[in-house]
């Protein structure tokens, strides 16, 4: 049993949860529009460990979204999640942002979560009804013709930041869209938890954010 500290500061959201054997035992965040992760994230993590008395000290593990996302939510996030692991001497668990904000659908269709980029860009992935990737993270390019052949094989639900954008151009009738969804660190606990049990980790010394490109600045 893992009592792992997630932290999920990719996006506009500023997000902290505490898991215990896979869930949420505490949980604290908020979406606001000008990134105040910086102002909120530590705040956020004394009052989710006060809210489940503990200590930082019973700690397993810290697990934190790697991204892609805002280049400088990612940088706070990653470096609170490093700062923490030297001075507790716990391991790193990290987590794709898009396999984090897929964790919200629960309807078995095909999953395509995105995240905001430039203009018609975004960032996405494909997931197939179990969850389990079938393509990997991209930047691209979205245009009438996108994920045309998925679209045609079954019910694909596109979730995140970044599917406004394309539900203005995309009619399929298998298309679902969920717009409003920003990755959150209560989506964390199982994917962390199953790292945890696999002794997935991060080397910290050496662990960086994964950018992918500096889409925006936050």
């Amino acid at each position: 049993m893992a009592l792992i500290l997630c932290l999920e500061t990719a996006t506009k959201n500023c997000s902290v949860a505490l898991s215990e054997n896979g869930s949420v035992i505490a949980f604290k965040e908020i979406t606001t529009e000008g990134y105040s992760h910086a102002e909120n994230l530590h705040v956020f993590i004394e009052d989710v460990m006060k809210a489940a008395a503990r200590k930082l000290s019973d700690l397993d593990a810290i697990a934190v979204s790697k991204g892609p996302g805002s280049y400088t939510g990612l940088r706070i996030g990653v470096s609170t999640a490093k700062g923490l692991c030297y001075s507790l001497d716990v391991p790193l668990i990290s987590l794709e942002t898009l396999d984090v904000l897929a964790e919200q659908v629960t309807e078995p269709t095909t999953i395509i979560p995105m995240l905001d980029a430039r203009r018609m860009e975004v960032y996405s992935a494909i997931f197939d009804t179990d969850k389990k990737r079938t393509r990997g993270t991209e930047a691209q390019i979205l245009d009438e013709n996108s994920f045309a052949q998925h679209l045609s094989e079954a019910k694909t639900t596109f979730i995140g930041d970044g599917v406004a954008k394309f539900e203005e151009i995309c009619s399929h009738p298998n298309a679902s869209f969920i717009t409003t969804a920003l990755p959150s660190a209560k989506d964390m606990a199982s994917l962390a938890e199953t790292k945890h049990k696999k002794n997935d980790t991060e080397d910290v010394a050496y662990f960086e954010p994964y950018y992918l490109k500096d889409f925006k600045i936050g």
